[in-house]
């Protein structure tokens, strides 16, 4: 791990690797809010901890700008915790396991954390720094922010005395964002009748699916395991298999990337039920060969003795996800290439009587968002399933005349002699939610290329983190004096 932090700018690495050594998933995040006040003390700076956990460290200006606005820098604690399922790996004990590849920053087999964590370093970094000059500085790290975005919305109005914020958590190093699409989680539950299985039981996996983002790549076509898990489910019913469970993806905000279902297989249908599932599975194959090159569907016999859903409810069940919306909704009609709405069906968890199918939808529109969400309410219920609607948060609408965006995009061109994109993007920012405690707090978004976020894919380019690093220093030097 010393290759990691002896990259430029060293002090940021090094600051990332530290705090890569510390569990961080969401609605944990009590070692590495540990971490945040151990790291200000050591360098005798105010902090403060709200009621809900977030921490605020506030560093005086440099002698220079004493008289300039106060600017918050603002990160999220948590990370998302997934693993490719052949990894043997505890994320509430270890650290992430680092390595450099042909110029990026990986992880062996799991997320690396960079979403949010490279923002967090470089706060730190300027914390620790004696030889930049800077405005005054309020440091927020938030919790929570991959599942449910908690510590933003529990902020307090008066928590925060900065005019400006800088989020640094968006995943585009030539890209400035202004806006961002809200959320709300939509979860269907229900009871099942069971009855005694009957034939040999078996596991039938999805699995090497890229993944990603909810938000940021629910545009690039990949496949959902849910989905794909569901088509087969429904193309091979009627060959009599029974379902004793079925458990796909993980968190809300990832494109689940593995199904696994157990299912009973009559003797005397397991000829048909093998036809139709490769049936099924070449016509899955042609139409992902080209982006979802690892997709994998298996069917191996297995040692489990399990009562199996009554048949009438496994249609139910199935009829009831093939029916519900994933994917795209709407594209932005004021914003070239920006998706409005979408919907992600994030879980399907069958086990033990019981069904739970979560689903995160999104919009920059709040009344598309509910839209969508009403109609996937709609599909649950004529099933017979309950839904609760949670989590709701707000979009975050763009101010082209924002007067920190004028200053990023003057620092921008200067830099590197060309214009940054303004963009909003299709992911939920806190900036929306911390708008709503601070209407008048100016706010832009900016932070390296990520790839690959919220999957054991992600990944971080070294040069754009230099070129991030670069940008923000930049920026402080140019804030402006207090009115």
């Amino acid at each position: 791990m010393s290759k990691i932090s002896d990259q430029k700018p060293y002090a940021l690495w090094r600051q990332f690797e530290a705090l890569n050594a510390v569990p961080r998933a969401s609605k944990k995040e009590e070692k590495v809010r540990q971490f945040i006040i151990d790291f200000a003390q050591k360098h005798d700076l105010e902090y403060f901890v709200d009621d809900i956990g977030n921490v605020l460290i506030r560093k005086p200006a440099s002698s220079s700008y004493q008289h300039h606005q106060t600017v918050a820098l603002q990160a999220h604690l948590d990370m998302v915790h997934q693993k490719n399922n052949d990894v043997d790996f505890d994320f509430e004990t270890q650290g992430i396991r680092m390595y450099l590849d042909a110029g990026w920053v990986k992880a062996r087999g799991t997320t690396l954390g960079a979403d949010n964590g490279i923002g967090v370093a470089a706060i730190l970094a300027v914390l620790a720094a004696d030889d930049i000059e800077h405005p005054p500085l309020e440091a927020l790290f938030t919790i929570d922010e991959e599942t449910g975005m908690t510590g933003a919305k529990e902020l307090k109005p008066d928590f925060l005395n900065a005019s400006i914020l800088l989020n640094l958590d968006t995943e585009e190093d030539d890209e400035i964002d202004i806006g961002c699409a809200g959320g709300i989680d939509v979860t269907a539950t229900a009871e099942f009748r069971t009855i005694k299985s009957k034939g040999e039981p078996y596991q039938l996996a999805i699995k090497g699916l890229l993944g990603g983002h909810s938000g940021m790549d629910i545009h690039k076509g990949r496949a959902n395991a849910n989905v794909l898990m569901n088509r087969i489910l429904y193309r091979t019913l009627s060959t009599g298999i029974q379902i004793a469970e079925i458990q796909g993806g993980s968190l809300r905000n990832a494109i689940p990337r593995e199904s696994l279902v157990s299912i009973y297989i009559p003797g005397s249908s397991k000829a048909s039920f093998e036809e139709k599932l490769k049936i099924v599975q070449r016509e899955i194959d042609l139409e992902y060969r080209t982006i979802e090159p690892n997709l994998h569907i298996t069917l191996k016999r297995a040692d489990f003795a399990s009562d199996v859903m009554h048949p009438e409810d496994q249609v139910r069940l199935v009829r009831a996800i093939y029916s519900s919306f994933n994917g795209v909704y709407r594209m932005s009609p004021d914003i070239e290439n920006l998706v409005e709405c979408s919907n992600n069906i994030a879980k399907v968890l069958v086990a033990k009587g019981q069904i739970q199918i979560e689903c995160l939808t999104r919009s920059s529109v709040e009344s598309s968002k509910m839209d969508l969400a009403d109609k996937l309410r709609a599909g649950f219920e004529q099933a017979g399933y309950d839904v609760v609607y949670s989590g709701a948060y707000p979009g975050w609408k763009p101010n082209r005349d924002s007067a920190i965006l004028s200053i990023l995009q003057d620092s921008y061109r200067s830099l590197f002699d060309e214009d940054a994109k303004v963009v909003a993007c299709h992911a939920g920012l806190e900036c929306g939610i911390i708008g709503a405690h601070y209407p008048d707090m100016d706010m832009i978004s900016f932070g390296p290329t990520i790839r690959g976020a919220h999957s054991p894919d992600e990944r971080v380019d070294i040069k754009s983190v230099q070129k991030f690093w670069k940008f923000l220093l930049d920026i402080l030097k140019r804030i402006p004096v207090q009115a």
